[in-house]
């Protein structure tokens, strides 16, 4: 892929648009929530949901919004076991803070998402078709992305212990500030940016994958 000067491009991502008051809301499947403050506690169903402009706090084993839409949605201090948004639409999404056991993305549609400050155990990104995505001192343990198409993704001050990317198809990814332990499948790691430092740890990935044999 040819790279123009300004490779890698950085994230479009704004914050969520947000109104100055919000309505007290109880989460429920297949809500039509504007405007909502969503205080979520044990366990909420909120599948196949439209949540636009609101905010979300939560303490919960889990948060179902599977095939739900988020548009313009501020999601603070989590404390979520785990957190499914497969198969989701994702517009100027903004999680910070707190901690989130599994937080499951797969084969979402992502038109701008922050994550900052967050601590996960397991970042599912699986097929997901994502566009402008910062995500920024996270502490994240296994992040999956096979299958994914990423387009202006850019980690800074990020460390994680594990990347899957294999089958992943990218651009404008920006992984110089992953802090990543291993890379499952460096083949897979076109189209993204890393530094010198990070070719030198993947150099023996790099060379098994291409068919050399590394020996001192």
């Amino acid at each position: 892929m040819a790279r123009s000067p300004e490779s890698p491009a950085a994230p479009r991502v704004s914050p969520p648009d947000l109104p100055r008051e919000f309505e007290s809301a109880t989460a429920r499947r297949s809500a039509d929530l504007l405007a909502a403050r969503l205080d979520i506690e044990v366990a909420a169903d909120l599948a196949h949901a439209s949540l636009e402009q609101c905010t979300v706090t939560a303490d919960a084993d889990s948060v179902d919004l599977t095939g739900a839409t988020l548009i313009d949605v501020d999601m603070t201090g989590l404390r979520v076991a785990s957190m499914r948004m497969r198969d989701a639409g994702v517009r100027r999404v903004r999680i910070s803070g707190g901690r989130i056991g599994t937080l499951d993305l797969s084969g979402a549609r992502i038109d701008e998402l922050e994550l900052r400050d967050v601590r996960i155990d397991y970042l599912n990104l699986g097929g997901v078709r994502a566009t402008d995505i910062e995500i920024t001192a996270c502490s994240i343990r296994t992040i999956d992305m096979p299958q994914a198409e990423l387009t202006r993704v850019r980690f800074t001050d990020t460390r994680t212990d594990e990347v899957d990317s294999r089958g992943m198809r990218a651009a404008h990814v920006d992984l110089r500030g992953l802090d990543a332990s291993a890379f499952l499948d460096a083949n897979s790691l076109r189209g993204t940016t890393l530094s010198s430092f990070q070719v030198q740890q993947l150099a023996p990935v790099l060379a098994a994958g291409i068919g050399i044999q590394v020996r001192d």
